[in-house]
């Protein structure tokens, strides 16, 4: 019986294969899956990491007009556009030179795209390619256009530790919240947490145990209220000590009390 299943399932397949437009079977079965990186992606430079750590195997595209923009603010007036526009091309030549998976550049003309994200959503379209960048805005216009997206902000938020509710964690408060009584902090992996009661210990460090978590677009959001810590030892033999002088005290005023009116 399970032989039978075997054979009328190969015929099936080769049914479809016989049926298919010539030369369209190979081209499913060749075309490479390929990634597109914009400006922000290289400028951003954590791909570089992905690729480097193995959890990138697709073909990576870098577009020509991508290079031609890094260009023209590496050689612009604003210092801080021109180090970072320089830094991209560097990003750009590390894959070039390191990356294992084939690295292009891509020349494609694409004359009735106006601007370079309308350039960036034709070409993934045109190459059947996933789009890699950090632009919150081109995300959504490539989401509604189709087009997948890659982003490396939302892998990262996606893999950052979860605070339980109830853990207690060490805080140290840096400013105060939006309101009165709130304080703001942040957790190791940079997760900003909302702190009731926290506005008065701005600048320290305490105790918070954390009371729930919210999803937000840009990320996870903690929220938590300062743990009530008892006295410590310390606290209870300073206290002891001043009951002790106050004691000592009183007993001297009465001891002296005593030998003036014997005077």
């Amino acid at each position: 019986m399970i032989e039978v299943f075997q054979v009328l399932l190969l015929l099936a397949i080769v049914g479809l294969l016989m049926g298919a437009k010539p030369g369209t079977v190979g081209l499913r079965l060749s075309r490479p899956h390929r990634v597109i990186l914009d400006s922000c992606a290289l400028i951003d430079g954590r791909i570089a990491e992905i690729v480097r750590t193995g959890f990138m195997r697709s073909e990576l595209v870098i577009p020509q007009f991508i290079l031609s923009e890094l260009q023209l603010l590496a050689d612009g007036s604003d210092s801080h556009k021109r180090e970072r526009a320089r830094y991209g091309l560097d990003i750009a030549h590390e894959l070039q030179d390191s990356a294992p998976m084939k690295v292009t550049i891509d020349r494609t003309l694409l004359p009735r795209a106006e601007t370079n994200d309308d350039k960036l959503i034709a070409l993934a379209k045109k190459l059947d390619a996933q789009l890699y960048t950090t632009d919150y805005n081109l995300a959504k216009v490539a989401a509604v256009e189709g087009v997948q997206v890659l982003n490396v902000n939302e892998l990262a938020h996606s893999l950052r530790p979860i605070a339980l509710p109830g853990e207690t964690l060490k805080i140290k408060i840096v400013q105060k919240g939006s309101n009165r009584e709130q304080g703001v902090g942040y957790l190791e992996d940079g997760t900003m947490i909302v702190i009731e009661g926290g506005a008065r210990y701005v600048g320290r460090e305490v105790p918070v145990s954390v009371t729930r978590m919210h999803q937000t677009v840009a990320g996870k959001m903690v929220f938590g209220q300062i743990k009530e810590v008892r006295r410590t030892t310390a606290a209870n033999a300073t206290t002891a000590v001043k009951r002790q002088t106050q004691a000592t005290q009183t007993k001297l005023r009465t001891q002296l009390g005593t030998a003036v009116g014997r005077r």
